[in-house]
């Protein structure tokens, strides 16, 4: 690991001036035709930040429309330009300022959200130290759940991923439901068939269902050991959500948050009482800044927290997290950060643990390999 003179202790006292902050966007098709309750895919845009400073570089990224790296390019890069790497808050605040008149909540908050992870990055390898410490370990990893399940794919698809993550000693699976309700019973019953009467499984609608159907099909998959119920009506609908939460059987818990792009909103979402477990996402709800707040308020609200994809971001961020479930290791974004990154983590037993011998989140840009990509 590389070191230097720096060390927590002083890092308060330190100014050390941002150099350049670079986006470029990519975008890399699916390996198959891809569609959950709502949408259809068939690629998906990454957004890669590179701030510099004192001879490093760190890494951040979003996944989110090519525009994103325009506002980063032309807007956002210069507000904190020169400014001190070492006050990562105050820089984050910084950009909240700026973007005023141009909106909060989606593209500019993902924006925001790259920026925030690449200066985190930045700083922990100045320091020379692995992300995870500096940030404050509460847990030495992360556990995980596997995650794909698309409507897209057939039974027999459905049945071969969701059981290769339980080959690969990953216990809990979650899979995409809503787009076809009158087929979800079957295709449920299919995954448990596939994984096994051990491992847990999940199910997603993307807010696909109305509030009845998703309490009758609730009582449906219970009788399939179904135990997360993710977005079964729409996320902005809380009054939903909370009625759901009151009336679906036991175990099965009703999740949602990863639309939520500031802490606000993952207040409004607890105090309405409307989830058993609150998910966020830290390329979309302002970086590890934003991540770590959204944890504080689960922390507060005594209620368990998830991260939704990205796994090489939340793996650190969320064993700083006290309330941290799990991680979604969600299969596009899998496949993407291991052709990108040299050092994404492999999972073992379930869980994926920081490499500590490496600064920083712990990879490096594969610059030729993407370049194929680049918009």
């Amino acid at each position: 690991m590389k070191m230097n003179n720096l060390n927590a202790e002083t890092e308060e006292k330190v100014e050390i001036k941002l150099g350049n902050i670079k986006a470029k966007a990519y975008k890399i098709p699916t390996d198959k035709p891809e569609s959950d309750g709502t949408i259809k895919w068939d690629s998906t845009t990454m957004i890669v930040v590179e701030s510099e400073a004192a001879g490093y570089t760190g890494i951040g990224y979003t996944y989110t429309h090519s525009s994103a790296a325009e506002l980063i390019n032309d807007r956002l890069s210069g507000i904190i330009k020169n400014k001190n790497v070492m006050n990562i808050e105050a820089r984050w605040y910084d950009l909240l300022h700026a973007i005023r008149n141009i909106g909060r909540p989606g593209l500019v908050s993902e924006a925001i959200s790259a920026i925030d992870i690449s200066l985190y990055d930045l700083k922990a390898r100045i320091l020379g130290i692995p992300l995870v410490s500096l940030l404050g370990e509460y847990n030495d990893g992360v556990e995980i759940y596997g995650s794909g399940g698309f409507t897209s794919y057939s039974i027999s698809e459905l049945q071969e991923q969701l059981s290769g993550w339980v080959d690969e000693g990953i216990p809990r699976v979650k899979m995409k439901i809503g787009r076809e309700p009158s087929n979800d019973v079957e295709r449920v019953r299919a995954a448990r068939e596939a994984i096994g009467n051990e491992a847990e499984l999940f199910v997603d609608a993307n807010g696909a269902y109305t509030k009845k159907q998703a309490l009758n099909k609730s009582i449906e998959f219970l009788k399939y050991g179904v135990s997360w119920y993710e977005e079964p009506v729409t996320s902005d609908d809380l009054e939903g959500l909370r009625l759901l939460r009151e009336r679906v059987p036991a175990p099965i818990e009703v999740t949602a948050g990863e639309y939520g792009y500031d802490y606000f909103y993952f207040k409004r979402m607890l105090d309405a009482g409307s989830v058993d477990v609150l998910q966020a996402d830290g390329t979309r709800c302002g970086g590890v800044t934003g991540f770590l707040k959204a944890g504080v308020l689960c922390e507060a609200a005594n209620t368990p927290f998830s991260a939704h994809t990205a796994p090489a971001v939340h793996m650190h961020a969320g064993c700083c997290t006290k309330r941290l479930r799990h991680i979604e290791y969600f299969h596009d974004h899998v496949r993407i950060e291991r052709m990108f990154f040299d050092g994404f983590p492999k999972p073992a037993g379930g869980r994926l643990v920081p490499d500590k011998s490496r600064p920083g989140l712990g990879f490096e840009l594969k610059e030729k390999d993407i370049q194929k990509f680049e918009i």
